[in-house]
């Protein structure tokens, strides 16, 4: 069912409203109120066989008699007639309709079977895309249009908004109207029987009129449809988000994770924490915020860091938003030695040097500018927040202008905070026709600021395109799977902690390695040929936590002393647990580690969202403290990094008292490496290492658990996919040389810049059909950072004279959503023309085109660019004239013949 059929839903020419009422207060009346008070321009056709007009507009008696095929159906009746009513729209071709009834999964058709059960079917059949139900409607208020049952109407304005719940979206909307906040559309998904968060952030994202969008969100059903959409959109521009349920600690269909016996652990708002994350979300979680948080980031220009610099004309506002900050976890930044000297000039004698910088309850508008002016130029912070609290001493109309002249003449990034309701309200308001994010209060500017960086954060994350593997990195992959396939063969779900410890070390992790004894006499011998001291565990698939029962013996001196504790451990256990089956004992040399800390890594796998990496402070702390953060696979070095900051364990890892600093990079080294576990081993459902220690040497795992299904791994099953390593291949130039061809990844920016560095000015202009120069990194970012759900980057990638590598040219193929059409474009280095290039990363592309099920190849091509015109007719190439002067549009039918040679 096309992403295209949206375009009924948000730009339809013509409107059916079938249950259309002329009865106040039914959603049929409300309907057909809207959308005559919006000015729609396009045909309103009401059904309704029981009248002749409603509204002034006359109806008609059923979907057959409309005069013409409604590009949208809002449907108004009671839920028992929507399956009927869905077949005749669907026979007279419309492609969109909006369901208002609710409910419809626990009302019984007359088949016996859940209404939506039987509209999905009837809607598939015919090919129509469904909104709702229990939906609030569409608006699309630049278009006239108000498909809604909404007392309150929307502005035209640049913001989407989406919502699972009416009542939010009437909250926001009745809440935005007095603010003169506008929207470019706004939707409510309902029950989202058909159309989800995925298409509509689509839709958005590629919406020119849609500067940032908005989402309230109580559930998310989609995965890596939502995953795609929501990177492709916020790589475009903000996305903004509040996520209900933070109180919701339960984690439906995750079973029994190995270290979740305590509940409350990891809870499903901790998953959608890390999903919104990895996806470039900024999540907010009150309605001001929402709105604050797309002020800010829309109209700020992207920050580097986060130093904020505070200007405030009384000091108690300043310390309210340092604060404020405070709270958010950050500090105010010292000023530069250069600022410091440059302000004692200007400031009275008694300023005190810090930031925030107090100028006076009676500075005049001179010293704002002269303030503003220096800080710009020092370059001090990546924000400045100017307070201003009015007083009859100063005129703060000048002082606000003053400001906006200011940061207009030198730049930077100014946020304004003029204190006070109806006596600053004009300010404010100055503020906000200029362009500059500004607020009534200190708080939530420092708020507005946390948001800003946060923001940049997520972008980070969001960029990050992990490789499948490092290049040092050689894991024995094939050693790891021996163990798993040997386990599943054998009907095993729960793999021995030798098991476990053997796929670890295949993936260089280092182990405390792990003896099984069957008996207390075999205890003894083990530790005698181990050398003392050693630890002994029970080993039992009954339990999880073995010192829970009693099951754990350290700091054993002597080989009687092992053999004892393993006796008395018989005992203990069997009195705890007398169900308990015990297959033997563990034994282990004993680490000792002054400087030690234990931490916990784990992987569980969520039901919609797949595996999920889990870091945090381990050992028997574990359930009192729970400082657990959640990752999503694939992690690279600074995917890992950010894990391990989100967590509190972070300050577990820094130097205190005598203790050296834990080395962090080996732990985020460890977390890449579980990480490639997870992507190359399907079969693992779940892997608890606690406690893992580490220290300034390093890390070690000292007890591991792996639980594996035995069912058929689904390819599928990561939200984000990794590194496409099979897509890589060698190949052969004309002259011999031996290049290979390989998807793009992030690490390749610096060879990129020097690639684009040897390209003409005229081959720069047949790509990009203008001239460019060097590229700014985060324009770079775009190129070699990719989404490779959405995006294929085929490179040719060789070795220059002194084995360096180098890139000799690149093809690109941006899929549509529907996995339709894919728009290319292909670049060759200058100097290396004539060898081939083309030709062969042509036909990598087609050839991959193919295999992802697209069905058609697109671009665009100048008229003078014979030679590559040429290149393309021979690989069957259509070429017709755009609409564009001097463009040719290009295309190729992919399903349709071979790849030609």
């Amino acid at each position: 069912m096309s992403f295209r059929y949206l375009q009924s839903l948000f730009n339809p020419q013509s409107i059916a409203v079938i249950g259309a009422s002329a009865r106040p207060r039914r959603i049929g009346s409300v309907v057909m109120r809207n959308l005559l008070a919006g000015g729609f321009g396009g045909a309103i056709m009401p059904v309704n066989p029981k009248r002749d007009a409603v509204a002034g507009v006359l109806t008609y008696p059923n979907v057959a008699a409309l005069p013409r095929t409604p590009d949208l159906a809002i449907i108004c009746t009671p839920p028992s007639a929507i399956p009927g009513i869905l077949d005749q729209l669907g026979e007279r071709g419309t492609r969109a309709a909006i369901v208002m009834a609710s409910q419809l999964g626990t009302t019984l058709g007359t088949d016996g079977r859940p209404l939506d059960v039987a509209i999905l079917e009837i809607a598939r059949r015919h090919g129509i895309r469904i909104l709702g139900g229990s939906t609030l409607g569409v608006m699309v208020p630049q278009a006239g249009l108000n498909a809604t049952f909404s007392q309150v109407g929307g502005l035209s304005g640049n913001i989407g908004f989406v919502s699972q719940s009416d009542a939010v979206g009437t909250m926001v909307l009745d809440w935005a109207l007095p603010k003169k906040i506008g929207f470019s559309h706004f939707v409510s998904l309902g029950e989202a029987l058909d159309i989800g968060f995925g298409e509509v952030l689509d839709f958005l994202g590629s919406d020119p009129g849609t500067r940032a969008i908005l989402m309230y969100i109580e559930s998310i059903r989609e995965r890596r449809s939502f995953m795609a959409a929501a990177r492709a959109a916020a790589r475009n521009k903000p996305v903004v988000a509040i996520k209900a349920g933070r109180a919701q600690r339960a984690m439906p269909g995750i079973g029994d994770p190995l270290f979740l016996d305590s509940p409350g652990l990891i809870g499903s708002d901790d998953v959608a924490d890390a999903v919104l994350r990895r996806a470039g979300i900024l999540r907010v979680d009150h309605l001001n915020e929402l709105f604050g948080a797309v002020e800010t980031v829309v109209r700020s220009r992207p920050i580097h860091g986060d130093r904020l610099v505070v200007v405030s004309n009384g000091g108690g506002a300043g310390i309210m938003a340092e604060d404020s900050l405070h709270l958010g976890g950050y500090a105010l930044p010292d000023l530069y030695p250069n600022t410091l000297t440059r302000l004692r000039r200007l400031l009275p004698p008694d300023w005190n040097g810090r930031n925030p910088i107090a100028i006076r309850v009676d500075a005049p508008p001179k010293r704002y500018e002269d303030v503003l002016k220096i800080l710009c130029e020092e370059q001090d912070g990546d924000a400045i927040l100017v307070i201003h609290t009015p007083n009859a001493l100063t005129p703060s109309m000048e002082i606000a202008e003053a400001a906006i002249k200011t940061i207009r003449s030198v730049g930077g990034n100014l946020l304004t905070c003029w204190i006070g309701d109806e006596t600053a309200a004009a300010e404010r308001k100055l503020f906000a026709d200029s362009g500059i994010a500004t607020f009534d209060t200190p708080e939530n500017a420092t708020r507005a600021f946390l948001h800003m960086v946060n923001h940049r954060h997520t972008r980070e994350v969001l960029m990050q395109a992990p490789p499948s593997t490092s290049e040092n990195f050689r894991p024995d992959v094939e050693g790891a799977r021996t163990v798993v396939r040997k386990a599943v063969a054998e009907g095993r779900t729960r793999l021995t902690e030798p098991e476990a410890k053997h796929i670890l070390a295949a993936y260089e992790i280092p182990v405390v390695q792990t003896y099984l004894a069957a008996t207390p006499q075999d205890v003894s011998a083990i530790a005698t040929e181990l050398g003392m001291p050693v630890a002994v565990t029970v080993m039992s698939r009954d339990i999880r936590r073995k010192w829970e029962v009693g099951g754990v013996a350290l700091d054993l001196e002597t080989p009687e002393a092992a053999e004892s504790a393993a006796q008395a451990m018989l005992v203990r256990v069997a009195a705890a647990r007398p169900d308990i089956r015990i297959s033997g004992f563990a034994v282990q040399p004993m680490e000792t580690r002054a400087h030690t800390r234990q931490l916990i890594v784990g992987m569980v796998t969520d039901p919609l969202f797949g595996p999920m990496i889990v870091f945090g402070e381990g050992g028997r702390g574990l359930e009192v403290y729970r400082n657990l953060a959640i990752g999503l696979p694939p992690l690279n070095l600074p995917l890992a990094h950010d894990l391990i900051n989100r967590s509190r364990a972070t300050g577990l890892l820094d130097a205190y008292h005598n203790h050296p600093a834990a080395n962090r990079d080996a732990v985020a080294v460890m977390l890449t490496r579980i990480s490639q576990l997870i992507v190359d081993i399907p079969e693992i459902e779940e892997l608890d290492i606690n406690p893992m220690f580490v220290d300034d040497q390093g890390v070690l795992a000292v007890d591991a658990h792996i639980q594996v299904s035995t069912a058929a791994p689904n390819p599928q099953r990561l939200s984000i996919r990794p590194y496409p390593e099979d897509l890589a291949e060698p190949a052969t130039l004309r002259d011999g040389r031996q290049i290979v061809l390989r998807p793009i990844r992030p690490e390749d920016e610096a060879t990129h810049y020097e690639f684009l560095s040897r390209v003409t000015p005229e081959d720069i202009l047949f790509r990009f059909f203008h001239y460019i120069g060097t590229l700014p990194r985060s324009e770079m970012a775009r190129l070699t950072q990719i989404d490779y759900d959405r995006e294929m980057a085929f490179i040719a990638s060789g070795r220059d004279s002194s084995g360096r590598p180098e890139t000799l040219g690149v093809v690109r193929a941006v899929a549509d959503p529907d996995n339709h059409t894919a728009e290319f474009s292909i670049l060759v280095r200058s100097d290396m023309k004539g060898h081939g290039i083309g030709s062969t990363l042509l036909k990598k592309v087609i050839r991959y085109g193919r295999e992802r099920g697209l069905q058609v190849l697109a671009g665009e091509v100048m008229a003078e660019n014979e030679p590559m015109l040429k290149l393309l007719k021979v690989f069957g190439f259509t070429v017709k004239a755009s609409e564009e002067p001097g463009i040719l549009a290009v295309r190729l039918m992919l399903q349709e013949q071979p790849v030609t040679t």
